[in-house]
């Protein structure tokens, strides 16, 4: 069986598409992000220093799944949102176990 046949199978509702357009999504975000100095630092990363970016991503997360459907109808770009920040939140827990 043929590897394209057999990710189609397994990607039945075509998830590898939706995460692909999720990570094109968070990428495309580097470039609107509001850095305070020429090297990239983000808020992100200070919330991460003081130990406070859980909380942030997963109530930011949370938001963006309450606002899915009030603004501007069911707006896929506030799931691609609360998709990132659980990624961020994953990120920090990872990076807490090392």
């Amino acid at each position: 069986m043929g590897r394209n046949i057999l990710m189609e199978k397994m990607m039945k509702y075509k998830e590898d598409k939706i995460l692909t357009e999720i990570l094109d999504y968070i990428k495309g975000t580097y470039s609107k992000h509001y850095s305070t100095t020429k090297e990239g630092f983000q808020v992100q990363d200070l919330l991460r220093h003081l130990d406070i970016d859980k909380d942030f991503s997963l109530s930011n997360a949370i938001k963006y799944l309450m606002r899915y459907g009030k603004k501007d109808g069911k707006n896929k770009l506030d799931l691609y949102k609360a998709v990132h920040y659980i990624v961020l939140l994953i990120s920090s827990e990872q990076n807490g176990k090392k």
